[in-house]
């Protein structure tokens, strides 16, 4: 199994960022994917996730502002995150399973500052 997150960096407050993960090693259309954050000093925080019929769920922090997809042709998986705040700043991992607790990726760094 392999995940492999990319689309990080630095953004200002209300800007957009699109995180993109990339699977591989494992039937990819059949399991739920999600996506975790964890912040300096906290502990890791489940976001959002979207399950194999593409149902999806997102924790109250970001509705209406972040959006889940997959693509199970590409075995991919991004989150679209608009309006972004200094407290979305975190280490993103994309994760299987719909909990953010499966195996993981290696995480990608959002910054959000002016």
């Amino acid at each position: 199994v392999q995940l492999v997150e990319s689309g990080g960096g630095l953004v200002q407050p209300g800007g957009s960022l699109r995180l993109s993960c990339a699977a591989s090693g494992f039937t990819f259309s059949r399991v739920a994917m999600s996506w975790a954050r964890q912040a300096p000093g906290k502990g890791l925080e489940w976001v959002t996730s979207i399950h194999s019929d593409g149902s999806t769920y997102y924790t109250d922090s970001i509705k209406g502002r972040f959006t889940i997809s997959r693509d199970n042709a590409k075995n991919t998986v991004d989150l679209q995150m608009n309006s972004l705040k200094p407290e979305d700043t975190a280490v993103y991992y994309c994760a299987m399973g719909a909990t953010g607790r499966g195996t993981r990726g290696q995480g990608t760094q959002v910054t959000v500052s002016s």
